[in-house]
């Protein structure tokens, strides 16, 4: 028997798309959601194949929406994308992605920065991103310090993205800074997605993003 005959698997990438999904349909509580919402939140589930992460997704009032409309502008290259780390960057989807997509975590003035300040680098990186930020989609999948960072400087008068997903993961500060931004998204106003507890990462938060760019293209399951 030759190799590609030991294992009977689904080898087409759309029908293991579609069955995956009807999987979480099946397996998942989504009633709460509104229709766009429940594509995230299964781009979520999906990324991470854990149906119970639904119980810490949160979703602010208009950031799906503010999703789809800047995922649309991406298109033409208009939406520009602050990324923490660059396992996000290249965890989004480009052929969605014609803007342009930045993370300066590596940018060569950044360690000199954190050591002056005595911070982090990925704190120190956002200096960065104050030219940028008007408008933009930032996702923060890796950094707690990071999220904090943008949070101080949106209050002291920063201006604001269209979108932020604030997904970090780990055990110092990752809640923490996400139960921060989601109280932001009323006190300051701001689109958000997030997810509560210690879970998060770079998968998930550019997964969210993914999501909104095909929305934006009405690719829905």
């Amino acid at each position: 028997m030759s190799k590609t005959e030991l294992y009977h698997y689904e080898k087409d990438p759309h029908a293991i798309e579609v069955e995956s999904f009807r999987q979480i349909r099946a397996l998942t509580d989504l009633s709460a959601l509104s229709a766009d919402e429940a594509q995230v939140a299964m781009r979520l589930i999906h990324t991470c194949g854990d149906p119970s992460l639904i119980e810490d997704i949160y979703l602010s009032e208009h950031a799906v929406s503010a999703g789809i409309a800047a995922g649309l502008e991406a298109a033409s290259s208009q939406t520009t994308v602050l990324c923490d780390v660059e396992m996000v960057k290249h965890g989004l989807t480009r052929r969605f992605q014609t803007g342009p997509v930045h993370c300066f975590l590596n940018d060569e003035r950044v360690p000199e920065l954190a050591k002056s300040n005595g911070e982090t680098r990925s704190m120190a990186a956002l200096s960065l991103w104050q030219p940028h930020l008007k408008d933009s989609v930032v996702i923060i999948g890796n950094a707690p310090t990071a999220l904090f960072r943008l949070l101080e400087m949106i209050a002291a008068g920063a201006d604001k993205p269209a979108l932020i997903i604030g997904m970090p993961v780990g055990f110092v500060g990752a809640a923490e800074s996400k139960e921060a931004l989601i109280e932001a998204s009323s006190s300051m106003g701001l689109n958000v997605m997030s997810l509560r507890g210690k879970r998060g990462g770079s998968a998930l938060s550019a997964s969210a993003w993914n999501a909104c760019l095909r929305l934006s293209r009405g690719i829905c399951f």
